[in-house]
C-alpha cells in the first residue's frame, strides 16, 4: 500500500506542478479533499476547486517550474515529501511583478490517502526565501 500510496501522491508534483495538467486534481484528488495547510493563500477554499487556482495561478507566474521529490516516507495512509522547486518568476504573482530572477525554494507535505485518493493536505513552502531570493524581502 505504500508504494502505492507513493505513486498516487508522486503524480502530484510530476503531473500536475512540473507538466502543469490540472486534470490529475480530478483524477487523484478525493471529492472531498481538504487542505490543511497553514498559510492558505488569501481567498483559498482549500478544496480541489482552490488547489486549481493556485496552481494555475503559480504556473502563470512560474511557467518553468521543476520539483523534484528529495526525501519520501510512506506509512500507512500517510506519505511525506521533502521537495524543491526550481522555477523563473515570469508573471505577477500575488501582486509581484515579474523579476526574471531565478528561485529554488523548499516544501515539505504530508499527503493522508483513502481509496487511492489524495484526501488531506499538510504543506509548508519556504515561502520567505522564495521573496529574499526575487528580491521583494530583505536577506534573513
Amino acid at each position: 500500500m505504500s508504494e502505492q500510496n507513493k505513486a498516487i501522491v508522486g503524480r502530484m508534483i510530476d503531473d500536475l506542478w512540473n507538466q502543469g495538467r490540472l486534470e490529475v486534481i480530478d483524477e487523484v484528488y478525493a471529492e472531498d479533499y481538504a487542505d490543511r495547510s497553514p498559510g492558505l493563500p488569501p481567498g483559498s477554499s482549500g478544496d480541489r476547486d482552490g488547489q486549481k487556482q493556485f496552481v494555475q495561478a503559480f504556473r502563470a507566474a512560474f511557467p518553468d517550474i521543476v520539483g523534484e521529490v528529495e526525501d519520501e516516507i510512506a506509512e500507512g495512509d500517510r506519505v511525506v515529501q521533502r521537495w524543491s522547486v526550481q522555477a523563473t518568476h515570469q508573471g505577477d504573482f500575488m501582486g509581484i511583478p515579474a523579476t526574471r530572477k531565478s528561485v529554488n525554494v523548499q516544501v515539505i507535505d504530508i499527503v493522508r490517502v483513502s481509496d487511492g485518493k489524495l484526501a488531506e493536505h499538510w504543506g509548508i513552502m519556504d515561502a520567505a526565501a522564495m521573496m529574499q531570493q526575487l528580491g521583494v524581502a530583505p536577506p534573513g
